[in-house]
């Protein structure tokens, strides 16, 4: 098994930014990749960004490419996002996920989820 913790979520002004930070526990040799998912209200939760355990392989979503960075410290088992010039839009409670196989944008890729973090910009 392993355990996600999320931290770092918070309110902030529109052009601002956040640094979100996933740390993993437990069996963490089992991660293949990492995963940052968001969930406003009424809508689906989707993909933001990903990066898999080497770092060789890196993906974001459309809506937040040039905003939003992906990084990791394998020492610590720990995954950060770096949040520049945030949005309205972007506010929801944002999730890390870890997958076991591969990488992917696909949320049933994923196995094993942290609680989430609110974020919150305002206009």
């Amino acid at each position: 098994q392993v355990q996600l913790v999320e931290s770092g979520g918070g309110l902030v002004q529109a052009g601002g930014s956040l640094r979100l930070s996933c740390e993993a526990s437990g069996r963490t040799v089992d991660i293949y990749a990492m995963g940052w998912f968001r969930q406003a209200p009424g809508k689906e939760r989707e993909f933001v960004g990903g990066i898999n355990w080497s770092g060789s392989n890196e993906d974001y979503a459309d809506s937040v490419k040039g905003r939003f960075t992906i990084s990791r410290d394998n020492a610590k088992s720990t995954v950060y996002l770096q949040m520049n010039s945030l949005k309205p839009e972007d506010t929801a409670v944002y999730f890390c996920a870890a997958a076991r196989r591969r990488f992917s944008w696909s949320r049933v890729t994923y196995d094993y989820w942290g609680q989430g973090t609110q974020v919150t910009v305002s206009s």
